[in-house]
């Protein structure tokens, strides 16, 4: 592993987005925003070769729409090499799981996304249906985790019960009670090696916490997400290549944990 440039590394980014940023303030929206050429360019700058996007119309404006959101993802997508695709459901809205069904056919899309918090569900209510859905299809399914409807401790159940589902609860550290390590304890009290976190979260950059999440639950259950655009991938992947951690536990967390969960064949 010595002989590995960790920051020659290629990664793949679990957690990006593209369109408008719809919510907050005009520079908000302007900032935080971006289509999927700025976010190639910026994933480019983080030496990074895949970047698994979510469409923010899905989410913005509150409560987006993603059956229509996932339509047009979907062909901007297809042909981009850049690119693979979370189609995102919302529980309450059946018809997005029947679109799903149809679209995870596709070898461009990895998995289900869902956002509890926006979409305004608690993950303890329609857990159940979302992950008998992913059990059924053998898919993965990322969530955001940390605020209303979807702390990280109301995974556990559903990843002890689905034990064959991939489960990310995603941004390390975010929490509505300043409580950095939700994510983290929740991984430890879950029985099976199904449930994950990735980094997209801006508490990632906080001296130590990646550090912490690698000493207390290993670095196979991390994944390297930046929520691109969002914010500016290259400082999150700086973070990852300038962590206090072995350079085998980076590898890990920027694409050997994403190859083996989505079983990426890269060429």
């Amino acid at each position: 592993m010595e002989s590995i440039k960790i920051g020659n590394i290629e990664a793949i980014d679990v957690h990006g987005h593209f369109g408008r940023y719809q919510t907050g303030s005009w520079i908000y929206r302007e900032l935080m925003s971006g289509d999927l050429s700025l976010v190639e360019k910026r994933a480019k700058q983080a030496n990074t070769r895949l970047t698994i996007v979510s469409p923010l119309e899905a989410f913005f404006p509150e409560p987006g729409n993603p059956l229509n959101a996932n339509k047009k993802a979907i062909k901007l997508v297809r042909n981009k090499e850049a690119f693979l695709l979370w189609v995102v459901v919302d529980p309450k809205r059946p018809e997005t799981f029947e679109q799903a069904k149809v679209l995870i056919s596709e070898r461009k899309c990895v998995g289900i996304k869902i956002h509890p918090l926006l979409h305004d569900y608690p993950i303890s209510k329609y857990g159940g249906k979302i992950f008998e859905f992913a059990a059924r299809h053998n898919i993965a399914v990322q969530s955001h985790s940390g605020q209303k409807n979807c702390m990280p401790d109301d995974f556990i159940v559903f990843a002890n019960s689905f034990l064959d589902v991939k489960i990310i609860i995603s941004h390390l550290g975010c929490s509505d009670n300043q409580n950095l390590f939700l994510q983290i304890n929740a991984i430890l009290r879950s029985k099976y090696h199904n449930l994950f976190t990735d980094t997209s979260s801006f508490r990632s950059i906080f001296p130590g916490l990646i550090e912490l999440a690698v000493e207390n639950v290993g670095a196979d259950r991390i994944l390297y997400g930046t929520d691109t655009p969002l914010y500016f991938a290259p400082c999150q992947r700086a973070r990852i290549d300038n962590a206090d951690i072995p350079d085998s536990a980076k590898l890990l967390i920027l694409r050997e944990n994403a190859l083996r969960i989505f079983k990426i064949r890269l060429v």
